[in-house]
């Protein structure tokens, strides 16, 4: 097992990616903690990790709430006293164009998408500093490398945790290693809010490999930054997009 031991954080792993690197991170022996909104939802994932013989707890949270992201920290260290892993995967989709965008849902996307890893990072790193060992993995965007890819919140937003990475990655090393994944097109819960597969065809399109790419792809780069096979890679942005834009 590539984990066994490690306490492991993944937010926003109710569905989509996180729910499949949340069980994939059990299954390698970690000790996870499942983050959404939605309590069933939650506990479900929880219940399955649990009857393959893995150990998991929930913590019900919303991104937009810093009492609840210090929640998690607060119940993980409660519950098993430390955290080796951050994976801050949990998002906020916008797709309002720039001039019709309001306030509050451009500081909103910056508070869930932005605001909150960095806040969790804040509570989680000195416990890995002290322990000498810790990764953070952020989950961006290839709308985090070019604008053609999202509306001007997102895209910004997906800018910033790109910065933020190589900003993490500098300041906490070196017993802090720090990378980012760029996903593109993911057939997850926020892609079917938006119309499914249909509404990133043209990324299907622009990929060599012709296809859209599904939760365990990205589950599996996360698991290989989270383990020392990837010791030496930090800093860095790793586009999972089947090649598009190259």
């Amino acid at each position: 097992m590539k984990l066994k031991g490690k306490v492991a954080i993944v937010t926003g792993s109710t569905s989509g990616m996180g729910r499949a690197t949340a069980e994939l991170f059990a299954r390698e022996g970690a000790k996870v903690v499942v983050t959404g909104r939605n309590e069933a939802r939650a506990k479900e994932v929880v219940d399955k990790i649990k009857a393959e013989g893995n150990e998991a707890i929930y913590v019900t949270a919303d991104m937009l709430k810093m009492d609840d992201v210090k929640k998690i920290f607060d119940v993980t260290m409660e519950t098993y006293g430390t955290v080796d892993i951050l994976f801050n995967n949990a998002g906020m989709l916008s797709i309002t164009p720039l001039q019709e965008i309001s306030l509050e849902e451009w500081e909103n996307t910056f508070r869930v998408n932005v605001t909150a890893p960095m806040y969790l990072t804040q509570l989680c790193a000195p416990v890995m500093k002290e322990k000498g060992k810790g990764v953070i993995i952020n989950t961006g965007s290839v709308a985090g490398a070019h604008a053609h890819h999202g509306p001007a919140a997102y895209c910004s937003s997906k800018h910033a945790i790109g910065g933020l990475t190589k900003s993490m990655a500098y300041e906490l090393g070196p017993e802090i290693r720090a990378n980012a994944i760029l996903p593109g097109a993911i057939m997850t819960a926020m892609v079917d809010s938006v119309g499914g597969e249909a509404a990133v065809a043209h990324l299907k399109e622009d990929s060599p490999l012709k296809r859209v790419g599904y939760p365990d792809d990205i589950a599996n780069v996360a698991l290989f930054l989270a383990t020392d096979e990837s010791s030496f890679i930090n800093g860095q942005l790793i586009r999972v997009d089947g090649g598009i834009d190259i």
